[in-house]
């Protein structure tokens, strides 16, 4: 009995010795007499921090936002657009606290510029977006208004430019000096559509709030600024800045809000896309009708608009005490962070996603509408009859959008208080 019970000691106890250094291995956590591990080493800085340019005794030359962009300044120096006493000076950056290298928005802009990032050939529609950002005019929100689009834009073959204006807080006119801006932009991009491979019949521009205050204005006021600038010593003279294209988004006032002159609207006036919440966000949703109405009363074709239900302007406080985002940002998973599909679909449907030099249906459109007699001031939207012709050219009408008196809210809503950030 002495010798089994010995027999079976000898057996058990090797192999529990092996159990237990097993469970040891496989549970870290239990002491060990081994030394501590080593410390990590520390991580490395961020790379690729992008900085504004030095300042010089030159006028100051912009850097890329983005790697790879190409950047051009919008006028020639001298030009009288320029105010030379602060030509020199350099932007200033406003860096994300959370997120290293990304530049949230820019200041101090007194030599505006684009910056061009092209797609694969592969991928290449020929189209192009002019990026326009908002902040109020006192800032501009390139971070989550321009640069976020490249590589979203990217995707579909669209090629992108990310419009540096100069901005109210730094003395400029928001409605003379950015717009300006804005128009120069595009007969730039237009001028090297060859260089760039891109189709000179695919340009558009698209405006975030103050942004949109450059976009919806350059649809109908291009004619006007190309006469001003055809001297034979302008390189771009002769080059047209009516877009083929406008995005208008969460957008301050346009040239047709309540208060303003409107001012007549070409026959050529471009497609637009319109986008923004609705009561969440009144008095932008009203601006965005404001502009929608104008060219609803005319027929202008391919004016697409949506205002969501859910959702408020970027910046303003929700009911759990954070901020609506803007721009491309999923907005807590409602519909309204779905808006830039719905530019896509619109882009798709009317031929900007196709190849380049195939003529898109927007441009069929436009030159089929031109076929047709001018429209006179009819019934215009929402029951009043908006913006009319008449004899003499597109023009203002009488009772305007909403069906009020003029332009603007209906009875009951109070004016927007001032123009968009």
């Amino acid at each position: 009995m002495k010798k089994n019970l010995f027999r079976y000691a000898a057996v058990v106890l090797p192999l529990s010795v092996v159990v237990l250094s097993i469970a040891l291995a496989q549970n870290p956590t239990t002491p060990t007499a081994t030394a501590p591990r080593a410390a990590l080493p520390p991580l490395p800085a961020p790379q690729f921090m992008p900085k504004p340019g030095a300042a010089t005794d030159e006028p100051y030359a912009p850097l890329a936002l983005l790697p790879g962009g190409v950047v051009v300044t919008l006028y020639p120096p001298g030009s009288p657009y320029l105010n030379m006493a602060r030509i020199k000076e350099p932007e200033v950056y406003n860096m994300s606290g959370a997120v290293p290298g990304r530049v949230g928005s820019i200041v101090n802009i007194h030599n505006p510029s684009i910056e061009f990032h092209p797609v694969d050939r592969t991928l290449n529609t020929g189209a192009v977006m002019i990026l326009a950002a908002g902040g109020g005019h006192n800032t501009l929100n390139v971070g989550s208004e321009a640069c976020d689009f490249v590589p979203f834009f990217y995707n579909y073959g669209v090629n992108t430019v990310i419009l540096r204006n100069r901005l109210r807080r730094d003395g400029y006119n928001p409605q003379t000096d950015e717009v300006y801006d804005a128009q120069q932009a595009i007969r730039l991009v237009r001028a090297h559509a060859k260089d760039w491979n891109i189709d000179p019949n695919k340009i558009g521009i698209m405006g975030f709030s103050a942004g949109a205050e450059l976009s919806a204005p350059a649809a109908v006021l291009f004619d006007d600024f190309d006469k001003k600038n055809n001297d034979p010593g302008d390189p771009l003279a002769g080059i047209s800045s009516r877009p083929d294209f406008v995005g208008i988004i969460y957008p301050g006032p346009s040239p047709f809000a309540r208060g303003r002159t409107a001012p007549p609207i070409p026959r050529n006036t471009p497609p637009a896309f319109i986008a923004g919440a609705a009561s969440g966000d009144q008095g932008h949703a009203v601006w965005a009708m404001d502009y929608f109405g104008a060219m609803l009363a005319l027929s202008i074709p391919n004016i697409e608009i949506h205002l969501y239900a859910q959702g408020k302007h970027p910046g303003d406080k929700l009911d759990d005490g954070t901020s609506m985002t803007g721009g491309l940002t999923d907005r807590n998973n409602i519909p309204y962070g779905t808006w830039q599909y719905r530019m896509i679909d619109w882009m798709r449907d009317l031929g900007f996603l196709q190849k380049p030099g195939i003529e898109t249906k927007a441009a069929k459109d436009v030159a089929a509408y031109l076929a047709q007699p001018p429209r006179a001031a009819g019934r215009g939207a929402f029951g009043g009859s908006g913006f009319g012709g008449g004899r003499g050219g597109s023009g203002r009408g009488g009772r305007g959008a909403f069906g009020a008196s003029g332009l603007g809210a209906p009875a009951g809503i109070p004016a927007p208080a001032g123009p968009g950030r």
